[in-house]
């Protein structure tokens, strides 16, 4: 069988499980669930030596430390990933909620229930807990789910997929709820991306250029953000102390991904004794700064001259965008401008401030005091995320369990006709 007619079969299956799926209780769908975390918990020695497989030939083609981040899963991760497993099953069943029903005047009974979305195909890139976040939520919202790792996380992605299985059946559901495509060519990925008769959805995780490439070949809907270029707007009135935190927070926690800091804006008002403490902060950790010419002489050794296209990037590393601006709008409009519709925050401890930033600036999360790593599923309390979406139709953030189901009209009646 050739690829193409090896990605049909694999889509078909998955076309197939979905109505199973559709169908399933609650109870079914959660007893995968529990059972995927029991197997995480007793498998982590398995996990651990396919991972490190994965590592060995990351590290031998260069991959750098950011790539080498999103690919390593460690205990914690190991246990996030079943506590994921146990939380999500643990939320209220989406599937088959009725809302917003009316009577209208000839006496028909109107609402909405919610159903799932059918098929959805994730493509991304190197973090193989994606393929456990991606799994149960859309078992969870009654999807069933193809999964098509980067290669480099090929080892550690068939392992959690021969988990998936084995959850599967200990539920008995069909394995086409889940499936991991079984091969590293790029080829299958353009072969998926045709299918859209088996197919509802195609959500790209991964880099800026992954992500366009799925856009340009997709035949079915894209959920998606391109790149995350977050910023932290430091107002002259902010608490200091806390700012210091929350920006290195921001910046150093987990540089390579797409919530972590990238450009700083202090206002005028506060920046030569705000900069010189931060970067008295920031530097030893390994932050090393992209600064405009008023800000360059106040942020030390690690300070270059920011180039015209330093602002408006994506580093994912250790490298922080800094700017000063001399008033809360000439920092609203930066972010107009160079901002990605991810995630945007402002350190105040003025109301008026706080709530004009919420109003004006266009982001799917807008934090006040807080670090833009919150923007996050699980830190959300969505138990776990299928990725961020700026897309804006359908929806616009983090995508959990309701994300990931729509809503169909629902009638009832008692023998009326349309007049």
């Amino acid at each position: 069988m050739n690829l193409e007619s090896q990605m049909r079969e694999l889509a078909a299956s998955a076309r197939t499980a979905a109505r199973t799926l559709a169908t399933a209780t609650g109870l079914e769908r959660n007893r995968a669930l529990l059972a995927l975390a029991d197997l995480l918990h007793d498998s982590r020695q398995e996990i651990f030596a396919a991972n490190t497989l994965d590592l060995e030939a990351a590290r031998a083609a260069g991959l750098d430390e950011a790539r080498l981040d999103r690919l390593r899963i460690t205990d914690g991760g190991v246990d996030s990933m079943a506590a994921a497993c146990r939380h999500v099953a643990s939320l209220s069943d989406p599937v088959g909620e009725v809302e917003g029903m009316i009577r209208r005047p000839n006496g028909l009974l109107v609402g909405r229930m919610r159903i799932p979305l059918g098929v959805i195909a994730i493509i991304y890139e190197s973090r193989p807990n994606v393929t456990i976040d991606a799994a149960i939520l859309c078992l969870k919202a009654g999807n069933s789910v193809i999964l098509r790792g980067g290669s480099e996380a090929y080892h550690s992605n068939q392992i959690l997929g021969g988990l998936l299985r084995r959850a599967l059946d200990t539920a008995g559901l069909p394995e086409g709820c889940v499936q991991i495509v079984p091969t590293t060519d790029r080829a299958a990925v353009k072969h998926l991306l045709a299918l859209d008769e088996y197919i509802d959805v195609v959500i790209p995780r991964g880099g800026e250029g992954l992500i366009r490439a799925v856009v340009k070949d997709a035949t079915m809907p894209v959920l998606k953000h391109y790149k995350g270029v977050c910023h932290i707007y430091v107002h002259k009135d902010a608490d200091q102390e806390q700012a210091l935190s929350i920006v290195e927070n921001a910046k150093v926690q987990r540089p390579g991904v797409c919530n972590a800091l990238e450009c700083l804006l202090v206002h005028e008002g506060v920046a030569r004794e705000f900069l010189p403490r931060l970067a008295a902060l920031l530097a030893p950790l390994g932050v090393s700064f992209r600064a405009c010419p008023r800000s360059l002489p106040l942020l030390g050794d690690t300070a270059t001259h920011a180039e015209v296209d330093d602002f408006g990037r994506e580093f994912l590393s250790l490298t922080l965008a800094v700017k000063i601006v001399d008033t809360q709008a000439e920092a609203e409009e930066h972010i107009a401008r160079y901002g990605s519709g991810h995630s945007e925050a402002i350190l105040t401890r003025t109301h008026d401030r706080a709530m004009r930033f919420l109003r004006t600036v266009d982001a799917s999360c807008v934090l006040i005091n807080a670090s833009t790593r919150f923007n996050d599923g699980g830190e959300l309390g969505l138990g776990a995320e299928i990725g961020i979406s700026t897309s804006k139709i359908h929806a616009y953030g983090p995508m959990g369990v309701k994300e990931l189901t729509s809503l169909k009209y629902i009638v009832f009646g008692e023998g009326q006709v349309r007049v």
